[in-house]
């Protein structure tokens, strides 16, 4: 059997079930809309870097300890045991540490770009559209380096791109702030973070993600060292939107992202991750008291739209897979 061969089954067996995938994706990008308003919170309190050192301290100590849950419970047989992995542990270490560096420039500059935002800018919205820009940038990626995608995939993306100008653009492109430039910088990081997720997703998906967290931890750490003055009492005062984002926002949705895209394609994971603009928006309606009209509303049908217009080239596939 050639390499070619091998890449081609284990790419079977890793896809086997896209829907799945898209709805554990889709329950990330529930927690993570909802996370836009605990960051536009947090950003009023602390500076980005201790926010940011706090809620991957956070995310990796609940990942310890639910890793530690299963091995109970695996030695228990009260779960299926580990399925042996081949591949070494030093690609476990080296994907862990890719991803936490670009994981901590998307977050970093996400969260610089929030901070910086004036009071009537709708930062949880505007923020969430210039985020999920990744949308379009994944498949120009794929596209230079060879991948084929397909016409509802290609629709769905533009699709995306024109639903979240609806929802979170009202009023189009006029007044640039600096803060869109950042948001800009962190959708380019979450394109790396992506693609890079899904190079190493065969590995344990905890572990990754443990490692990614205590890597992004460890740098944005230092960077709090070089230009921000902690301080305990703020910390406190900031709790719970620390905790809500450590915990949920990263350790559990960044962990189901790992698990969601073993089955969805990239292109296809970033189109249903962009639904975390519309709850982004949503939340910040309910929560923040953002404006969300008919423009906006449109915009969320048709990103939900797109959503569902990405599911069927790999259903289709999967179907036929089924069927040889």
């Amino acid at each position: 059997m050639t390499m070619n061969q091998k890449n081609n089954d284990k790419e079977k067996v890793q896809r086997k079930n896209p829907l799945l995938g898209t709805f554990l994706l889709f329950v990330t990008t529930v927690i993570w809309g909802a996370a836009f308003t605990a960051q536009s919170s947090a950003a009023d309190k602390i500076g980005s870097f201790t926010f940011i050192t706090s809620r991957q301290i956070l995310a990796s100590v609940s990942l310890i300890i639910i890793a530690a849950i299963r091995s109970v419970l695996r030695r228990h047989k009260i779960i299926s045991p580990q399925t042996q992995n081949k591949t070494s542990r030093k690609r476990l270490l080296i994907g862990g540490i890719l991803c936490g560096i670009t994981l901590f420039l998307g977050m970093s500059l996400q969260q610089l770009g929030i901070s910086s935002y004036p009071p009537d800018a709708a930062s949880s919205g505007r923020s969430g559209f210039l985020t999920a820009t990744y949308v379009i940038m994944i498949p120009v990626v794929q596209r230079i380096t060879g991948k084929k995608l397909s016409i509802p995939v290609i629709l769905s993306v533009f699709g995306c791109l024109a639903g979240m100008y609806l929802l979170c653009l009202s009023n189009g492109f006029t007044g640039i702030y600096l803060g869109d430039l950042l948001e800009l910088g962190c959708a380019a990081g979450f394109t790396s973070y992506i693609i890079i997720v899904d190079r190493f997703n065969d590995e344990d998906c905890i572990f990754l993600s443990i490692i990614q967290s205590i890597v992004s931890a460890l740098i944005a750490f230092a960077a709090m060292l070089l230009t921000e003055k902690p301080d305990i009492g703020i910390l406190i005062q900031a709790w719970l939107p620390i905790v809500y984002a450590g915990v949920l926002s990263s350790g559990i949705g960044y962990t189901l992202q790992i698990i969601g895209q073993k089955t969805a394609e990239p292109t296809v994971a970033s189109v249903v991750m962009s639904m975390e603009s519309v709850f982004a928006a949503l939340f910040g309606w309910l929560i923040l008291g953002e404006i969300l009209g008919i423009r906006e509303l449109s915009g969320c049908i048709l990103v939900f739209a797109s959503v569902i217009l990405a599911q069927f080239p790999d259903h289709k596939n999967n179907k036929t897979r089924s069927t040889t």
